[in-house]
């Protein structure tokens, strides 16, 4: 079984630069649930990796994200898939917290949590530290262009060995058929 660990904003749900705040502003990119739903029917473990500094900057409280992450688990009950774990890291930018990617912390609790290492999990973001968050603890990771992706695409135009794929869909979708 492999562990798949999906950063959140512009990955499952559209991004936004004043942060998702509230379950009516968590909006979900569409065939990302449904990507998600296919992940869990193949026997994959999907789970979360996100930093969420809104917590520390003032701009929602742990209810607020709970009721986000409930909506999110409700929307995927819908059409059979659920999230197996949600890793979140709630320290500002400056924080010299280990879980605030681009530093690894989050994906090492999630591999010690439902894997035991770091081989056979596969890390999808849309952001040059969700990259980086993989790479420093020995993950494969590929970038999707939803999101901040276009722009990590940009910042990485030399890198020849990430594949980049156009979504979440796109992504799962390539990986189930390989």
């Amino acid at each position: 079984m492999k562990l798949i660990i999906l950063d959140r904003d512009g990955v499952i749900n559209q991004d936004s630069e004043a942060f998702v705040k509230s379950p009516e502003e968590w909006i979900p990119i569409p065939g990302s649930l449904q990507a998600i739903a296919d992940l869990n029917q193949s026997g994959c473990r999907v789970v979360i990796a996100t930093n969420q500094s809104g917590l520390a900057r003032g701009l929602f409280n742990i209810d607020a994200l709970n009721a986000i992450h409930r909506k999110m688990q409700s929307e995927l009950g819908k059409i059979g898939g659920h999230i197996d774990g949600i890793f979140f890291c709630p320290h500002g930018p400056k924080s010299r917290c280990n879980c605030r990617k681009p530093k690894p912390g989050l994906m090492l609790q999630a591999s010690q949590r439902f894997f035991g290492d770091t081989t056979g999990i596969l890390s999808i973001g849309d952001s040059l530290r969700d990259l980086q968050a993989a790479e420093n603890c020995g993950v494969k990771h590929v970038l999707v262009l939803t999101g901040n992706g276009i722009k990590t695409r940009n910042e990485i135009s030399h890198r020849r060995d990430i594949p980049i794929y156009a979504d979440l869909s796109s992504a799962v979708q390539d990986l189930l058929n390989n």
